[in-house]
């Protein structure tokens, strides 16, 4: 009897990556979609689309399909409320996708899932209580409180990304009406601003020639030449981690955590940025909170959400289905 398969779907806030999983959590098929500028309806069909393709290259029979997609839920009405960074507003995700694939599908926030993946398989084994962010082109959320995830009274719990610590800051972007967001002065897209800044003020920087040049200073850039040594790039990193370093230490304030584990694209950068961070943590949190958390980075890396999702569709948690 051919083995059971799961997949698992990750929609971030440029592209969706979904993999065919196994009970022990291994990978056997991997796809990428890009998903920027899509509107609803060709969102649904891109991911229709791409969710049947791995359950085709599956390897194995295909009965669940778990998806983390960035967006605040009401888990009373299995409604994805509204998603920052994507086209998706009052939308019952799960059940349209159910009806489109003809198996069970199973929705939560996508950082819940990268929270989830790490519990069940990666850094927080065995933990009681952490919490992560994965950091891309928003910044996503996720806690673990005694041992399991925490999604809060109706499911819209865990936005990390959107805690204020500058009031004056610049606009968050996409949906969120706020100002001075973590995900406003922190995430991927936050690197990206500051580097186009700094590449404009310093010319004859490593940074600046190859912004001249045409390379767009996008966060794989940067985090290139910063490994190269380049002191303006590691500028770069160094103001992004201190700003996560400030998050850092109102969490560990607040929730007292053993992890702080950091994923997504910009964790590429390492401990250029997470050093900045820790140092910054060290500074401003309370003892004796602050000595004893330690900050790392998430075992799955890129992966971390798809990897959550399709535990989720593997253990059909029917109080997050959607």
């Amino acid at each position: 009897m051919p083995d059971r398969r799961v997949i698992g779907v990750d929609m971030g806030g440029t592209k969706l990556l979904a993999g065919a999983v196994d009970g022990r959590l291994s990978v056997h098929h991997r796809l990428q979609r890009p998903l920027t500028g899509l509107d609803q309806p060709k969102l649904l069909d891109t991911v229709t689309e791409a969710v049947q393709e791995a359950i085709d290259n599956a390897g194995g029979e295909v009965d669940a399909v778990g998806f983390g997609i960035p967006c605040t839920f009401d888990q009373r009405t299995g409604t994805a409320v509204l998603a920052i960074n994507l086209d998706m507003k009052d939308l019952a995700f799960g059940a349209i996708m159910s009806e489109r694939l003809g198996v069970s599908c199973y929705v939560d926030n996508d950082a819940n899932m990268a929270a989830l993946a790490e519990l069940r398989a990666g850094v927080a084994t065995g933990v009681n209580d952490a919490l992560m962010l994965t950091i891309g082109t928003g910044i996503g959320g996720g806690l673990i409180l005694n041992g399991a995830l925490y999604r809060g009274s109706i499911g819209a719990g865990a936005e990390l990304g959107h805690m204020v610590i500058q009031a004056d800051g610049p606009r968050c972007q996409g949906n969120c009406p706020n100002r001075g967001c973590v995900e406003s002065l922190a995430s991927g897209t936050a690197l990206e601003r500051e580097a186009r800044r700094v590449a404009d003020q310093q010319p004859d920087s490593a940074l600046g020639q190859a912004f001249s040049a045409g390379r767009a200073p996008l966060g794989p850039l940067v985090t290139e030449l910063a490994h190269d040594g380049d002191p303006v790039a590691r500028e770069v990193l160094e103001l992004i981690g201190t700003r996560l370093g400030v998050a850092f230490s109102s969490y560990t304030n607040m929730f007292n955590p053993e992890l702080i584990i950091v994923g997504g694209g910009v964790m590429a950068a390492g401990d250029l940025l997470l050093e900045p961070a820790r140092r910054e943590l060290a500074k401003r949190a309370l003892p004796p909170a602050r000595d004893t958390v330690q900050v790392v980075a998430a075992r799955f890396g890129f992966e971390a959400g798809m990897i959550g999702a399709a535990a989720l569709a593997l253990e059909g948690d029917s109080e997050v289905r959607a």
